[in-house]
């Protein structure tokens, strides 16, 4: 097939595990004879840096042009360290979330049994672990009106969802479900926001519309300790924004690594497929950070966005097998760690060997 790949490096480590996805897509377009075309574009820090713009036109342009985006990610710790500052690189991603309309952040996390004892807990409870987070992406407290009154001394971020926001993740959600599982986790509020009624009302609105799938309601704080205390409960669960945002950064941490897991955002334009973790600039440059979570990105892209199931296991099967054999960067293992271009390279050679 023929396709075109919107290429976004972004900040810090973006452009070294961006440069090994591409590694891994290219070898995959030569193995199974695809066509693909590569635009690289700019955003986040080194887009404002370069044109004052964390997600410029020219570069939204590009995607709206593309069949999928491969991103790295987004953040310097110039902005972070100034509460001032006007134009921040994460405003770029926000942008680029509402422009492309992308609603929907997939996120698998499941766990390699090579990897179980990296875990924070039990091996007992994370052993299978496998669901699906599925965050809201374009509404809520991030996107709602914010500000400040009182000569700033009070501050404001309204939660905003409409019916239509709701019940098209909700409809994701129960489709994702009947794939797997057949169970639901929808997680809210309700007994406190107003908001979070909205989308238990509208789930029960819904959910008879899904005899086949148990759909199960679950209050923040208490899906918060049973992500810890029974992951392996879990199959599909559906949140809205800034829930999404912490529940699955806490889900992530149970496989053992950050560098392992990828998402793909999904929605009305372009599908944008990224590694979940964020620039880490400490590590910029230096070819030591984890490139699998973006390879995993690569592997979700061709599925999701290509629907080329067979080209994404190949990928999945040559990072499962870099896992068991060892050859892993130093988050995962500080001996004999190898390099971020030494994993790229181990896991494009086995997908030419295969």
């Amino acid at each position: 097939m023929k396709a075109n790949i919107a290429v976004l490096a972004g900040d810090g480590i973006g452009p070294e595990i961006i440069r090994e996805a591409l590694k891994v897509t290219r070898a995959i377009e030569k193995k199974f004879s695809h066509e693909f075309t590569y635009t690289e574009a700019i955003t986040g820090a080194c887009a404002i840096d370069a044109v004052g713009d964390p997600y410029p036109e020219e570069t939204h342009k590009i995607c709206m042009a593309a069949d999928a985006v491969l991103f790295g990610a987004i953040g310097d710790p110039r902005f972070d360290n100034n509460p001032t500052a006007k134009v921040r690189p994460e405003q770029g991603l926000l942008r680029m979330r509402k422009m492309l309309g992308l609603y929907a952040n997939l996120r698998p996390v499941e766990t390699f049994e090579s990897l179980l004892h990296k875990s924070p807990l039990r091996r007992d409870l994370v052993e299978g672990a496998n669901f699906m987070c599925i965050r809201e992406l374009t509404g809520g407290i991030y996107f709602g009106e914010k500000g400040r009154k009182d000569n700033d001394n009070t501050a404001f971020d309204n939660c905003v969802y409409t019916r239509e926001e709701i019940e098209r993740i909700l409809k994701l959600g129960y489709e994702y479900a009947m794939k797997r599982n057949k169970k639901l986790t929808v997680v809210d509020k309700a007994n406190v926001l107003e908001t979070s009624r909205l989308w238990r009302q509208i789930a029960q609105e819904m959910a008879p519309k899904y005899p086949e799938v148990e759909t199960q309601y679950m209050f923040v704080d208490n899906a918060a300790m049973q992500i810890i205390q029974w992951p392996k409960n879990f199959d599909v669960m559906v949140t809205e924004n800034m829930f999404g945002d912490i529940l699955t950064d806490e889900a992530s941490v149970i496989t053992g690594s950050l560098g392992l897991l990828p998402s793909a955002s999904i929605g009305l334009h372009t599908s944008v497929f990224e590694p979940i973790h964020g620039s880490y600039p400490q590590a910029a440059g230096k070819n030591i950070a984890n490139p699998v979570a973006t390879i995993l990105s690569a592997a979700m892209m061709f599925e999701y966005a290509f629907n080329l199931k067979e080209e994404g296991a190949l990928i999945r099967k040559a990072v499962a097998a870099s896992l068991e054999q060892g050859f892993v960067t130093e988050d995962i293992s500080k001996e004999n760690a190898k390099s971020t271009s030494e994993v790229g390279d181990w896991i494009t050679n086995y997908i030419m060997a295969h």
